[in-house]
């Protein structure tokens, strides 16, 4: 299964091939690197040089080239949500466009849940996981959900809560915690603590708060172990999101047909994809696995 995103209004993927890509985030367009895009470019050398940001990597330095002395960071408008853009030292700046299929999925099932049960007090809750600057976080309290957003970088985490508040969903129901994955779910589990929803982005490495090492090859299954003790006896839906080179997306969908066996829905997976829209070529980003409720 393809996910496709397409041309928005403050983002659109201009161009990719040669081992980079070309993006328009609002007024600003970017030049970063992408192995994925092992093809010839579309658009000419010209056209690649009006990129206002150039990200560069020299051995082991790796540095942004400001071209028109453009801000540190902006806004943009994606989704429905305000998102703070900010180049950092990894060529990240703070949004992954691919996701929004998935914040329109979750935002869907969240929105009939509610129509379903009739209560606009209800709420169901989700856990994001490995949760970084908090699209899905967003894109699910926005829908009416209470969220639990864990991550182990409190940089990541204040970034994710600037976004909250310039999206207007200041005082939603989010609870923002700078912890380790692992640790976090252990303690959920003695508490007694029920979610009706999970996502996770697990990173092939990543250390917590405390340095706590994480090795998505030594730590993935038992975070599957974990993450069925906190699913309700109801769940609405778990997303399996992967960035993590050499890992097919039918890994994540076995997973889930295992953890979900006992409940009554559907396991979709496949690549997210960006079409460029000089040329329409697809651009790979990632992969994921999902499972919702019929």
């Amino acid at each position: 299964m393809i996910i496709k995103t397409t041309k928005q209004k403050e983002y659109e993927l201009l161009d990719s091939g040669e081992g980079k890509k070309l993006e328009r985030y609002g007024s600003y367009i970017l030049s970063r690197p992408d192995p994925e895009a092992l093809w010839k470019k579309s658009l000419s050398n010209k056209d690649w040089g009006k990129a206002d940001l150039e990200f560069i990597r020299n051995g082991t330095k790796n540095k942004w080239i400001i071209k028109n002395g453009i801000p540190n960071n902006w806004n943009i408008l994606y989704g429905g949500l305000n998102f703070s853009i900010k180049p950092t030292s990894f060529k990240h700046i703070g949004i992954f466009p691919e996701q929004l299929p998935n914040w329109q999925w979750m935002a869907n099932l969240i929105t009939n849940y509610k129509l379903q049960i009739n209560d606009e007090e209800q709420k169901p809750r989700v856990l994001n996981l490995f949760a970084y600057t908090g699209g899905a976080t967003l894109a699910c309290a926005k829908a009416g959900a209470e969220v639990c957003h864990v991550d182990g970088s409190k940089a990541a985490v204040d970034w994710a809560r600037l976004n909250g508040e310039i999206s207007g969903l200041k005082d939603a129901p989010v609870r923002w915690l700078i912890e380790d994955v692992t640790l976090f779910l252990k303690r959920e589990i003695k508490r007694g603590r029920k979610y009706d929803a999970i996502i996770m982005d697990p990173p092939s490495f990543g250390h917590g708060p405390k340095d706590e090492i994480w090795k998505i090859e030594e730590g993935f299954l038992s975070l599957m172990d974990l993450c069925k003790e906190v699913l309700s006896d109801d769940p609405l839906f778990i997303l399996i999101n992967g960035y993590t080179a050499g890992y097919s997306s039918i890994v994540y969908q076995n997973n889930l047909l295992d953890l979900m066996k006992d409940y009554k829905g559907e396991v979709e997976s496949g690549e997210l994809v960006i079409e460029e829209s000089s040329s329409k070529k697809l651009l790979p980003c990632g992969i994921f696995a999902r499972w919702s409720r019929k």
